[in-house]
């Protein structure tokens, strides 16, 4: 007969059990919490548990997963919020704003999910994300060319409702149409109109945030300077946007679009060293963003170039333009195609010929893969000899990849500090450094992502300094984070993305969320530290705390009878 366990045997195993089942009495315990508190504090409290969504909801991982737009973060591994929370109206993110902070959790704010590094959907601390997809109006009034457009609503569907009312207005933004219009416009915005009409940002007016007293201001609410901040320094430090008010602009009826490949085997290095000058200062009708990738072709490792342009005219206007500022391209009739602008944005997605307008209302057509972006941005042209030397180290690494986006134009035309966004005149280019992968795990993360980084390092010498900027919404937290939400460690990245606007945002930050409640990795800091976990290091979060005398009693009487006390 087996001899019963030792009460010292049974320890590992009570421990086990009894943190399970203390996970398991809080979590209920928040959720409970929460839920009452969003009744309470909401307008409209019918069917509020319908919003809200603990683990041990059956459709917790589906609503967790849907808008998760990098692999690197949705493994087995990687840290899960609390509670998701879907509102429905502006009352249910007033109260969710409220509810989390009195709670003691930090709330992480998703709209479309594509940051790169899944910032608005994965803490290492403990978290709730308000989740805004179900908040996507459009409301479009032709009469004065001007948009309300919820932060749920992504890029896809704003071109279409536009293309819905008129065909001969769009809206300067991205070329992916899965993207949320909330992050991707408080992050400044860009798109293959960017020199003809400059920013996202450039053309909002208006805008509606929940600030972290859980109020609901307008522009004239919330005061110019907030405004000014969340126009491309990153809604997600300041509030919850909820919307934002813009302005459209003139497409013509006609657009041209053409995509030409070369190798250096087929003058490649030519090409790039004369686009550096041509794509920056050329017609600001024309958009040329080139692609720079490692290759094997016929057994030979090379380099091959693929520029994608966008030209807001006729066919009979841009070849004779490229033909004089650009001979070495060779463009002729054969290569373009000319098509309507709606037409163009499909064209830029990767869509097929006759794809129908509607499938910009598809969210789910983003196809999900593991990948590490970075960026720079470029003033003077790379030598012939330094393209040279770069095409060897890119053909080393095999795998990353480059993308050349011009400015010029309307960029310009606008003050630096216009917008928190600094990265205007005096800028050729913005690269954004690309790697994708597929198998999963540790050493795959750590292979492609060191890959990347060396890429990144060989480009020092070509690109800007003092600080080495880079663009907030293509967000890398290798340039530095922060673990105790000081001003000295959110200037590291701070200068990167907005150089001398760091300091109004953090003078904005300041003013308008002191407690520092709306905060993550790479958010602007207040100038002093009043948030509760640093007053309260090492103590239990008041979550966690009331969560625990609520299930404390059935927990000790779990861990007494495994012992034989009772």
């Amino acid at each position: 007969m087996t001899p019963p366990l030792s009460t010292p045997s049974l320890l590992p195993l009570l421990l086990v059990a009894f943190n399970i089942c203390f996970s398991l009495a809080a979590s209920n315990s928040i959720y409970e919490s929460f839920v009452q508190c969003l009744k309470t504090r909401s307008n409209s409290s019918d069917n509020i548990s319908d919003i809200v969504y603990s683990h041990s909801n059956a459709t917790y991982e589906t609503v967790l997963e849907q808008y998760i737009r990098n692999a690197r973060f949705n493994t087995s591994s990687t840290p899960k919020p609390v509670i998701i929370i879907t509102p429905l109206t502006e009352s249910h993110v007033s109260a969710a704003v409220i509810c989390s902070n009195n709670i003691g959790f930090q709330l992480r704010i998703r709209s479309g999910g594509h940051d790169f590094e899944g910032v608005s959907y994965v803490s290492d601390q403990p978290f709730f994300i308000l989740d805004m997809f179900n908040l996507r109006s459009i409301s479009i009034n032709m009469a004065d060319q001007s948009v309300w457009v919820q932060s749920g609503a992504t890029l896809g569907e704003l071109y279409y409702r536009i293309w819905e009312k008129r065909r001969v207005y769009g809206f300067p933004a991205g070329v992916c149409p899965t993207v949320g219009v909330g992050g991707h416009i408080s992050g400044a915005g860009y798109g293959n109109m960017v020199r003809k009409y400059g920013l996202s940002v450039d053309y909002v007016v208006d805008a509606k945030i929940v600030d972290v007293n859980g109020n609901i201001l307008d522009r004239k609410a919330m005061g110019e300077d907030l405004f000014w901040a969340i126009r491309g320094g990153g809604g997600a430090s300041f509030g919850v946007i909820l919307a934002f008010n813009i302005k459209l602009v003139e497409v013509p009826e006609t657009v041209t679009v053409f995509k030409l490949e070369r190798t250096l085997e087929q003058n490649a290095t030519d090409v790039v060293y004369k686009w550096q000058s041509v794509a920056p200062t050329t017609d600001d009708n024309l958009f040329m963003r080139m692609l720079v990738q490692p290759v094997t072709l016929n057994k030979q490792k090379t380099i091959k170039i693929s520029i994608m342009a966008l030209y807001l005219g006729d066919v009979n206007s841009v070849v004779p333009l490229l033909a004089e500022d650009f001979p070495e391209l060779g463009l002729v009739t054969e290569d373009c195609f000319e098509m309507s602008w709606i037409e163009s944005a499909l064209w830029w997605a990767s869509f097929g010929k006759g794809t129908s307008p509607t499938v910009l209302l598809d969210r789910e057509s983003y196809h999900v893969k593991f990948m590490k972006r970075k960026s720079d941005y470029v003033k003077t042209p790379i030598s012939k000899d330094g393209l040279q030397w770069l095409w060897k180290k890119m053909i080393e690494l095999e795998e990353p990849g480059l993308v050349f986006n011009p400015y010029g134009g309307k960029m310009n035309e606008i003050k630096e500090t216009e917008t928190p966004f600094p990265h205007r005149a005096g800028n050729l280019f913005k690269i954004q450094y690309s790697i994708n992968w597929k198998d999963m795990g540790i050493e795959a993360d750590k292979r492609s992502r060191n890959l990347v980084n060396r890429l990144h390092s060989y480009m020092t010498s070509f690109v800007s300094k003092n600080p080495r900027s880079a663009y907030l919404n293509y967000r890398d937290l290798d340039i530095g984070i922060t673990k105790n939400w000081s001003y000295q460690e959110g200037k590291v990245y701070g200068e990167s993305y907005f150089n001398g606007n760091f300091e109004r945002l953090v003078d904005v930050k300041t003013a308008v969320d002191p407690p520092n409640f709306f905060r993550n990795e790479q958010s602007i800091p207040p100038r002093t530290i009043k948030a509760w976990n640093e007053k309260n290091e090492g103590s239990i979060p008041p979550s966690t705390s009331k969560a625990w005398n609520k299930s404390k009693p059935y927990v000790m009487i779990i861990l007494f009878m495994a012992i034989g006390i009772i």
